[in-house]
């Protein structure tokens, strides 16, 4: 006689975004500057993808044309959190500074750095008062 197979456990773990501090499920975010170092790596790895893109180009086409190239003051990582790690909507909606170390259990629910001043809202072109009107009773 034999025995069934007996089920294999198999191990839980979290698909998507975890925090930080203790890799459970991430419910927040929020961008960080690049550190000097993180943006070093950054830039090394975007002139190692222009170096490709070029020497696999076509060569009976033009040369890949590229933008310039990163800047600090454009570049930012995605920092998750958890429930319990989570800092508050208001600091992650804005840009934080390179030093910032949330989430960090000494800080919470905020952080340790001053976060860069929320951008006015591009105005959308298409909404113009150039020229409407409405109908009565609309404002």
């Amino acid at each position: 006689m034999t025995t069934a197979p007996q089920p294999v456990a198999v191990p839980s773990f979290s698909s998507g975004p975890t925090c930080r501090l203790c890799g459970q499920r991430a419910v927040v975010s929020w961008q960080r500057r690049l550190a000097d170092k993180e943006f070093a790596s950054h830039l090394a790895w975007e002139r190692d993808r222009r170096a490709r893109a070029v020497q696999l180009a076509d060569p009976q086409m033009p040369e890949p044309a590229f933008g310039p190239m990163p800047q600090p003051e454009t570049c930012t990582i995605t920092v998750f959190a958890c429930v319990e790690h989570a800092i508050t909507l208001d600091s992650a909606a804005r840009v934080h500074r390179a030093t910032c170390t949330a989430p960090s259990a000494n800080d919470l629910p905020g952080c340790d750095c001053e976060p860069e001043p929320v951008s006015p809202p591009d105005p959308d072109p298409a909404v113009s008062d150039v020229g409407v009107v409405l109908p009565p009773g609309w404002s």
